[in-house]
């Protein structure tokens, strides 16, 4: 493949599909509880990666490997994914879930530096400040428009969004830490077998289980499964494993530009000066982190 390939078409394949899950989470979760959902996503994505893992005869890490990867299923799957639904379904809009885990890279930058010993030159740092901006840009407009100032979000819902937060950007770590030498399928099935059973200890011990087996659900589901948890985050797992933890997380930054995008495109939701400007700076910014190679640290 052209270098272009992967510099370019990967990781916006990655952005976009990314911020449909805030999407298919507002679609699905009207018809079952957060982690009665999440562990029907789980369970349903195990069963074509199982099948994907015998045609591709993928290798097992050993027991040791194999803990490395339920601890990043817990943080990147169970902490995230938990955090996200059960902030969106407590009230708190799919818009400022997006803007909060939008701080992720420079969480991630600062959690890489700390772990990792990476180096994030000063222009990284811009790039990473500007897309801050940039997503606070949009996300300014965006409930400027709607009127959906979130005064009364209680201290819970904000510390499940906060949850996520914390989760995505530890777990981006550890992984570039732990996981980027083995086989990206079975590493894949290791991590939602460890968030599967985080989500039904949590369904049987707090929800009812019920679900409204709905045409809305079963596309919401069907896409959930496909689109993210397979097709996503395999190439996450992938752009981890072949760039710097600050670079990759860079990209999240994109998100919430997209999914303002896309809420224009399917609820004729518009985009006026301010998130066009803000997007622009996000993409900016993302530029900057992503074409500066990271410097090795001194030992």
């Amino acid at each position: 493949m052209p270098p272009v390939f992967y510099s370019f078409f990967v990781p916006a394949l990655f952005v976009w599909l990314w911020s449909t899950g805030f999407i298919g989470a507002k679609y699905g979760l009207p018809f079952a509880e957060p982690f009665t959902l999440l562990s029907i996503r789980m369970l349903l994505t195990l069963l074509p990666l199982a099948v994907l893992a015998w045609l591709m005869k993928a290798r097992w890490p050993g027991w040791r490997g194999a803990g490395h990867l339920a601890v990043t299923g817990l943080l990147v799957h169970g902490c995230y994914l938990g955090g996200v639904f059960y902030a969106i379904d407590q009230g708190m809009s799919s818009g400022l879930v997006s803007l909060i885990v939008g701080l992720q890279p420079l969480v991630t930058a600062l959690a890489a530096v700390v772990f990792l010993k990476e180096a994030v030159t000063r222009r990284q740092w811009l790039g990473l400040l500007m897309g801050l901006a940039g997503v606070s840009l949009v996300m300014i407009e965006k409930f400027g428009r709607s009127g959906g100032g979130e005064v009364s979000l209680s201290a819970l819902t904000l510390l499940w969004a906060g949850l996520a937060l914390v989760g995505i950007s530890l777990g981006t770590v550890y992984q570039k830490r732990y996981g980027t030498s083995v086989d990206l399928v079975s590493g894949t099935m290791i991590q939602f077998s460890a968030a599967a059973m985080l989500f039904a200890i949590g369904a049987f011990a707090f929800e009812s289980r019920e679900v409204q087996w709905t045409l809305q659900f079963k596309f919401a589901l069907g896409w959930l499964v496909f689109g993210l948890s397979i097709s996503a985050v395999l190439i996450l797992m992938w752009l981890i494993r072949r760039g710097a933890a600050s670079q990759v997380a860079s990209l999240f930054y994109l998100v919430p530009p997209v999914t303002a995008l896309e809420a224009f495109i399917l609820f004729d939701e518009r985009l006026g000066p301010m998130a066009m400007t803000g997007g622009a700076i996000a993409v900016a910014g993302v530029a900057l982190v992503v074409i500066t190679g990271p410097r090795k640290a001194a030992a």
